[in-house]
Parts: structure tokens; C-alpha cells; sequence
């Protein structure tokens, strides 16, 4: 954590705020905040929120609205997204009864309010991945072809291999597997996540060998405890289910 904020000062000093492309940096480091207060125990993810509606509140720009939607939209699932034991919930499996209706509603209003602008931006086009999740009442009910669409409006916004992986994810969901699979081919197996991925795709093709795996071998680079344990539960329960 200290690594990481000391690279967010590294970048940031030094910079007048009065130069164009300022925003974009401020932003940059807003997501970085809030995504360490978001996996972690300290609740950096609420002050990051606040800033940045602070933000949002003396500049007219686009992508300050979606970089506000996309944390109020990730933010209200907080509740279901560990059990009582610490131990991580997927999206698939949380109880959407815990997720706060409030923050979700704002979040969409703020994005509907600067996609009619057509200005599009990535953390727009995240937080319309975003808000398509918040908008399904089960899991089954995942609108995973519009999903599928707006993670191509980021590829060609950052060509990101993050981004790249996830649409393999969203493929999977919507075409099936095997078509998630063969998204899959070309992406870096070293990026983060990538195993993971690759295992539970294998798992709903019907092949726990290999889904096992690659299970076990996600947990070794997973970034934190609570993904480890997750992943490693994962590659246990398929590795009992071959044994019997």
C-alpha cells in the first residue's frame, strides 16, 4: 500500500493542476485509492468517493461523472461481497438483498446523466458494465450480450489486456464456454487473473482436471487472502468431486 501511494506522489508531483490533461491524472489517482480501500480493511474506498465527488462538483467533465458512477455502482455491492468470516462472495453468489438500492440508483443517474452527452469514456463504459450488473435481480438475469458490447467500446477506448480478459468472461457467459475460451487465446497467460479465469471457463465446459489446476495455480498469485482462499476452496472442492 505505502509502494503504491508513494508512486501515486511520484506522479503527481511536480504537476500544475492548470495544464491540460490534469484531470485525467487526478482521476487516475482517485481509482487507485478506491480500489485499495475497496479490497482492503482500511475504508480508503469512502473517502475516494467523496473526493471525487467534490470533483465532480467544480468540473463539468464527463469522465469525473463516470469515474463517481463506476465507485457508487462497485461501492454498493460492498455488503455481500464477504461472508461473516472474511471469506470473498462472487458476484454470482451474493445476496443482492445486501446491496444498497440508493448508491445504485444515484450511480445510474449520474451515468445516464453524461452518456447523453456522447463523450464517451472508459470509466463511463465501465460503470454501463457496472450499472448492467447492479440492474439484474439474479444472476441468471445478466444482460451478458450488452455486457459483451460495452467491454468492445472499452477495448477500442484502451485496448486494455485487463479489459480483454473480462470480455473473455462476459463471452463465456453469453456464448458459452467455449467461446469465452477461444477469447481467452492471445491474452497473456502471465496477466493477473488470467488462470482464474481460465479455470472457471474449463469448470463450465465440463472439465474439472484442468479447472482444478488452474484453480490451484491462481491461488499461488492471487493478490490478497481472501482471493487465495477463495481459489484455493475452488480447486479443492473439484479435486474431492474427481476423487469420489
Amino acid at each position: 500500500m505505502a509502494q503504491r501511494i508513494s508512486r501515486a506522489k511520484r506522479t503527481v508531483s511536480g504537476v500544475r493542476f492548470d495544464q491540460l490533461g490534469d484531470v485525467a491524472t487526478v482521476l487516475r489517482v482517485l481509482y487507485l485509492v478506491f480500489n485499495e480501500g475497496y479490497g482492503g480493511s482500511i475504508d480508503l474506498a469512502a473517502e475516494a468517493i467523496r473526493l471525487t465527488r467534490q470533483l465532480a462538483a467544480v468540473t463539468n467533465h464527463e469522465e469525473v461523472a463516470g469515474l463517481l458512477a463506476l465507485m457508487l455502482l462497485h461501492h454498493a455491492r460492498r455488503p455481500a461481497r464477504n461472508r461473516s468470516d472474511g471469506s470473498l462472495v462472487p458476484l454470482a453468489e451474493q445476496d443482492r438483498s445486501l446491496w444498497d438500492t440508493c448508491l445504485i440508483a444515484e450511480g445510474v443517474d449520474v451515468l445516464q446523466a453524461t452518456l447523453i452527452r456522447d463523450r464517451l469514456g472508459e470509466f463511463q463504459a465501465q460503470a454501463a458494465i457496472a450499472a448492467l450488473h447492479a440492474d439484474a435481480r439474479t444472476a441468471e438475469e445478466t444482460d451478458w450480450v450488452q455486457i459483451v458490447e460495452w467491454y468492445d467500446e472499452l477495448l477500442r477506448l484502451t485496448d486494455s489486456p485487463v479489459a480483454r480478459l473480462n470480455r473473455a468472461v462476459a463471452v463465456g457467459e453469453a456464448d458459452g464456454p467455449r467461446a469465452g475460451l477461444a477469447a481467452l487465446e492471445g491474452i497473456d497467460p502471465a496477466l493477473p487473473r488470467h488462470a482464474a479465469a481460465a479455470a472457471y471457463l474449463h469448470e463450465r465446459d465440463g472439465d474439472p482436471v484442468i479447472a482444478a489446476r488452474l484453480y490451484t495455480e491462481a491461488a499461488r498469485s492471487a493478490p490478497n487472502l481472501p482471493e487465495r482462499d477463495h481459489l484455493t476452496r475452488q480447486a479443492a472442492r473439484l479435486n474431492a468431486r474427481l476423487r469420489r
